[in-house]
């Protein structure tokens, strides 16, 4: 977990869901504020691929899909496609790639790859809130409105003010463990500190304590997932979206 001051701790959380074109997964967003008093946000996103990319991939392989993993300062304040400031892909990050086209969001197709494929974090449209994704991700993750994504970027320059432009950004997917009721959050990357401390706000205390008997369990499997599918190494640089 990171703890210093304005350090920012990014957490995407996959739903269970496999219906593409909705913006139903989450970008969970804490920080240290001082040595008691801790910030944090949850940003309503897409942690996958639209439709209009699932039917026409930009690649001949198939449409991007982010693996679950922590990517550690993989990513970078940048202009996305040289338009607007967003988290652009620095490092590889592990992609697995839905090549049927049939614009059903498929998780255990082929084998993973280790890419520079321009799985950027940024907005979809420039302004409001937009209801479906369609052409807003490629294989990107993608907030869904566009106030929420002013106010991360802001948190993300204060925090390159003060630790440099790189960042680190975790996914947990619901999918990818198969066990009844569990419940991540933010729990990849210490919530069981977070907790002693007190820190989080009322409204998640809740689901916090649900996640709490899952921790131990969550991270067993990702080193188990990590060590049975080892990803290939592709340098492409094509963009996903």
């Amino acid at each position: 977990m990171l703890s210093r001051p304005f350090e920012l701790n990014i957490v995407g959380l996959r739903s269970k869901s496999t219906i593409p074109n909705r913006f139903d997964d989450e970008i969970h967003v804490f920080y240290k504020v001082s040595t008691l008093n801790w910030h944090y946000h949850v940003f309503k996103a897409t942690t996958d691929p639209g439709t209009f990319w699932l039917r026409q991939p930009m690649q001949p392989q198939g449409t991007a899909i982010l693996a679950q993993g922590q990517y550690i300062d993989a990513y970078q304040l940048d202009l996305h496609r040289g338009k607007y400031l967003a988290l652009c892909q620095r490092k590889p990050v592990n992609l697995m790639r839905d090549y049927n086209r049939d614009a059903v969001l498929d998780f255990n197709n082929g084998k993973l790859s280790s890419e520079l494929a321009g799985v950027n974090i940024h907005r979809a449209n420039q302004t409001g809130t937009t209801k479906t994704v369609d052409k807003n991700s490629a294989g990107c993750q993608v907030f869904e409105n566009a106030n929420d994504f002013a106010l991360f970027i802001k948190l993300c320059q204060k925090h390159k003010s003060l630790y440099g432009n790189h960042f680190t950004y975790s996914l947990i997917d619901f999918r990818a463990v198969r066990r009844q009721n569990a419940r991540y959050v933010a729990a990849g990357i210490g919530i069981a500190g977070l907790l002693g401390l007190g820190i989080l706000a009322t409204v998640h205390k809740e689901k916090v304590k649900s996640i709490m008997d899952e921790v131990g369990d969550f991270f067993s499997d990702i080193i188990q997932t990590k060590n049975n599918h080892e990803p290939q190494t592709d340098h492409s640089s094509a963009p996903s979206g």
